[in-house]
């Protein structure tokens, strides 16, 4: 069973508009995206994707829900596999049951999260500024080529060359969550002269890369160092923020430009990024100093269905272009597709379009050797192919890489290839390899479910709860004399609303409108009539907050002038009726006053 706390976070990293991008091609429409819904044919548009809720709705076929009920309806997906979709593509794993963690750990381990970000902010910000005032970093970044507002972009800063710079950039330099979010060493020998000489920063004289996750948060740095020296490139160490194989530079910026271009390109420093932009190529990412792997081939893949990876054409960048391809194998398809660039010697990316200019790399990209190409090459690469032992060994190092293949036409293609240039036959190849071809998929599709709709119930009391779904951070607008005055007003809804309430106070931190849809759902709370009324409606937040005020102040009016009609009949004494009806007075008479002022605002 996956906690429901995860779930939240869950919603809460991911963005719906790229998990929906990827699988609709979608236009910006005001505060949503508009699309041709993927559940039922349509002509004109009528699927949204609204950025704010994280929810997607159909007005023609009436399908809503979140990214991860998007997977489920439009994939296949069982809800475990869908969140597990959703947890990889963000770098997050999945844990089965939280039953033996306290909702004290939970809060703990949130804190700590929460001080970690704000940390990586603050030292953004420091790195920032501190560019401003390097004269030499700005004549280093303009000698690339890079302008301000690229810089800007990509939040480029510079860390000082002193011991201790960021010092200057936080209250409390001793501070522990500057040692585990990986911003400054603190050294374990003996022989260091005094607390203050134990601990210095680890980014010292470097231009400043901030690396964003999915979200945007800044999780890590990259650091170039302005001149000479080594290394080049310094990475952030792996912290509770950052693991290096899970995430791409550069990504966040360039999720719009990779669906604009229709693919992405992979190069392998962060300044090749920053200057590609700067030459019109935003759609770059670069890896993290590591070799690709599995999991960022498979986050590219979901803003994308062609991935081009560029690579010097030495015997290096063979080596990076090959595990590269072993981290693609088990994840390219006939819809999903992997190239390789090779860059002469002299250049990179930025390099080549600066003297050949930006049409020449466009051919280049376009001309990028596929993948299947690249296979065979590697397979016969070392081998002589007129001799049986060479033929051998080809078939020996093609094994595990075909095996990884997933069904499907390519590797169909790949197999028959291989099959001419090893002069085997067919059985015998699929007898070597272990591989079976693949086959007709007997799943069948899965039809969309008629909804019946219902009329939506209007009343100040489903107003509240309209804003509260809309807004979960209004419930702290609420006290207990306003919650209890809604469900005397309506008693049939006050199990609703206070399932809401309770939903809401346990999320905490974790508040958004899907995060919260989802976890009546799992709660059993019957709430789709709510959001159904909520799903075409968009407020601003002010305007939004004195509505909320606003009904409820007119619900408590309301019961008020109950209470005094049922005063007047009741069977009190008059001076207990003259002092109870003063009183209700008074509170009528102070709602009605403070509503004539926000009126008059």
């Amino acid at each position: 069973m996956i906690p429901q706390s995860f779930i939240q976070d869950l919603l809460n990293r991911i963005d719906i508009v790229e998990v929906v991008g990827n699988r609709v091609q979608l236009k910006k429409a005001g505060a949503n995206f508009l699309g041709l819904c993927p559940f039922h044919t349509e002509k004109t548009p009528s699927f949204t994707v609204s950025p704010v809720k994280q929810f997607y709705h159909c007005f023609g076929c009436g399908r809503h829900g979140s990214a991860i009920t998007f997977l489920m309806e439009h994939s296949g997906f069982s809800f475990v596999e869908a969140v597990e979709e959703l947890a990889q593509s963000v770098g997050m794993t999945v844990p089965k049951d939280d039953s033996r963690v306290s909702a004290q750990q939970r809060a703990r381990q949130q804190a700590r999260t929460l001080a970690l970000t704000e940390v990586m902010a603050v030292a953004s910000r420091y790195y920032r500024q501190q560019l401003r005032q390097s004269q030499n970093a700005i004549d280093y970044l303009k000698k690339r080529g890079v302008s301000g507002e690229i810089a800007l972009k990509f939040g480029l800063g510079y860390a000082p060359s002193s011991r201790d710079g960021l010092r200057g950039g936080f209250d409390n330099y001793q501070a522990d969550e500057l040692v585990e979010a990986g911003l400054v060493i603190v050294r374990d020998d003996e022989d260091a002269a005094g607390a203050g000489a134990r601990r210095f920063d680890r980014f010292r004289d470097r231009i400043m890369f901030p690396i964003r996750n999915t979200r945007g948060q800044i999780i890590a740095f990259g650091g170039r160092i302005l001149e000479r020296g080594e290394p080049k490139y310094l990475n952030s160490p792996e912290t509770p923020l950052f693991q290096k194989g899970n995430e791409l530079y550069g990504l966040f910026e360039a999720r719009q430009a990779i669906r604009d271009a229709g693919y992405v390109l992979v190069v392998e420093g962060y300044m090749d990024v920053v200057a590609l932009a700067q030459t019109g190529f935003p759609q770059a990412v670069a890896t993290l100093g590591t070799a690709c792997t599995p999991t960022q081939v498979q986050k590219l893949m979901r803003h994308t269905d062609r991935i081009v990876f560029s690579f010097d054409g030495d015997n290096a960048g063979r080596s990076a272009a090959r595990r590269a391809l072993e981290a693609s194998l088990p994840l390219v398809s006939d819809t999903k597709s992997v190239a390789f660039l090779f860059l002469p010697p002299e250049h990179d990316p930025d390099s080549y379009v600066r003297e050949y200019g930006r049409q020449a790399f466009e051919e280049l990209v376009e001309r990028a050797m596929p993948m299947s190409e690249f296979l065979m090459q590697e397979i016969v690469a070392g081998n002589d192919m007129d001799t049986m032992e060479g033929r051998a060994r080809a078939l020996h190092k093609s094994r595990p890489w075909c095996a990884a293949m997933q069904p499907s036409a390519l590797r169909v293609q790949i197999l028959k290839k291989l099959e001419q240039i090893t002069q085997v036959s067919e059985s015998d190849l699929k007898a070597f390899l272990a591989v079976a071809m693949p086959g007709i998929s007997g799943q069948a599709e899965k039809r969309a479910r008629p909804r019946s709709p219902r009329p939506p119930v209007v009343g100040l009391e489903r107003q509240v709860m309209r804003l509260l779904l809309l807004y979960p951070g209004f419930a702290a607008l609420l006290g207990e004399e306003d919650i209890g005055a809604i469900v005397a007003f309506s008693s049939d809804k006050g199990g609703l609303l206070r399932a809401v309430l309770d939903a809401i106070g346990e999320l905490g931190e974790r508040l958004n409108y899907a995060a919260l849809v989802e976890r009546l759902r799992a709660d059993g709370v019957d709430c789709e009539q709510l959001v159904r009324e909520t799903l075409d409606r968009e407020y601003e937040e002010e305007p939004a907050r004195m509505e909320l005020l606003g009904a409820v102040r007119q619900i408590r009016l309301r019961v008020l002038a109950l209470e005094m009609e049922k005063l007047v009949s009741s069977s009190l004494d008059a001076d207990e009726k003259k002092r109870r009806y003063q009183e209700l007075w008074k509170r009528q008479d102070a709602l009605q006053k403070e509503m004539a002022r926000e009126n008059g605002k």
